[in-house]
Parts: C-alpha cells; sequence; structure tokens
C-alpha cells in the first residue's frame, strides 16, 4: 500500500510539474544567451575582418594609382607609399603592414618580366628582368605595369583557437596592377 501511495503521490507531482509554467523564459534564455553572444561576437569579428580586408583593397588601389601617375620614381619616393596605406587604414591599426611595388615590362612575345622591383624594408624583392606572373587578360605585348603588393596581419578577437589554431592572426593580402598613366612606362633609377 505504501509504495502505491508514492506512486500515486510521484504522479500528481509530475503533473504539476508538467502544468507549471513559471521560469519557462529564464529556461530558455538561459539556453539561447550563449547562442545569441556568439552570433554577436561572431558578426562583429567578421564585419571588422571585412573593413580591413576593403581598407588592404583600397589601400594597393591608392598606391598603385599614385605611382602610375608619375613617369619615374626613386627609392626615397617610394618610401612614401607605406603612409599612404596607414591613411587607409584609419581608425584601424596598421602594425605589420608590409608593401611591395614592382615595375612590369611586357615585351613583343607578351612575356612579363620584373623591370624593377622595391619592398618598403629598402630591399629588392624581386630579381631584374625575371619572369613574373600576372593575369592572362594583361598580357599584352609591348606594355608595362605597375603592381603592387601589400599584406597586413589581422587579430582574430575571439573565435581564434577554432578558426586558426597555434595562432589567431591571420594575412589579409591584395594585389593591383595598373598601366601607366603619364608616360608609357615608370621608371625607377636607384630599384
Amino acid at each position: 500500500m505504501v509504495a502505491r501511495d508514492a506512486v500515486i503521490q510521484l504522479r500528481r507531482l509530475a503533473r504539476r510539474f508538467i502544468r507549471d509554467r513559471q521560469g519557462v523564459g529564464a529556461i530558455e534564455f538561459a539556453i539561447l544567451f550563449p547562442i545569441l553572444v556568439m552570433l554577436y561576437v561572431g558578426a562583429f569579428e567578421i564585419t571588422v575582418g571585412l573593413s580591413i580586408s576593403k581598407r588592404a583593397s583600397r589601400a594597393a588601389g591608392m598606391i598603385t594609382d599614385i605611382v602610375t601617375q608619375q613617369k619615374s620614381v626613386t627609392k626615397a619616393w617610394l618610401t612614401d607609399m607605406p603612409a599612404v596605406a596607414t591613411a587607409a587604414f584609419v581608425p584601424y591599426g596598421s602594425t605589420g603592414l608590409v608593401v611591395k611595388i614592382t615595375g612590369i615590362a611586357i615585351d613583343g612575345t607578351a612575356t612579363p618580366k620584373v623591370a624593377w622591383s622595391w619592398a618598403q624594408d629598402g630591399s629588392r624583392p624581386y630579381a631584374l628582368n625575371s619572369a613574373t606572373t600576372i593575369p592572362t587578360e594583361m598580357k599584352k605585348a609591348n606594355t608595362f605595369l605597375v603592381r603592387t603588393e601589400l599584406s597586413v596581419p589581422y587579430k582574430l578577437f575571439l573565435f581564434a583557437p577554432y578558426l586558426v589554431p597555434n595562432d589567431s592572426t591571420i594575412t589579409i593580402s591584395r594585389s593591383y596592377l595598373y598601366l601607366p598613366r603619364a608616360s608609357p612606362t615608370v621608371t625607377c633609377g636607384d630599384c
């Protein structure tokens, strides 16, 4: 009899528990809150990353545009180009920014070769007259191109251990090619 009374009590308690709706909203909130926070922070992370990516594209394009407006450049003149890129990244930091600018001569057989190259550390990143690659649609015989390569590290805020193991930094790189506008070529006497 005691066991039967205990079973009846348990059934009543279970029915009462099933009908009771107090605290359901709090439980639902407790379940959904971590997911909502992750979505919010993830959206923030993606937004900042896309903004950095867009600024990298803009900076590379700006540098290439400025160089192609010149008839000739020098190493000293090119040392100001990283400052142009840095200005494009405001208000974000540009620590670790790397800029390489290359003059590419395309000969009569549509073979692109390095005419000159410059990196912001003052070195020559590509050997003179070495073959280089450019998009097929830009291989026009007897033309000249200026290429800017820009890369900037981007440190992930929150999801770094899951997206990038061992390090929370990804490198965003952009490259732009423009034809010279002031003359058929852009020369660099000391590059």
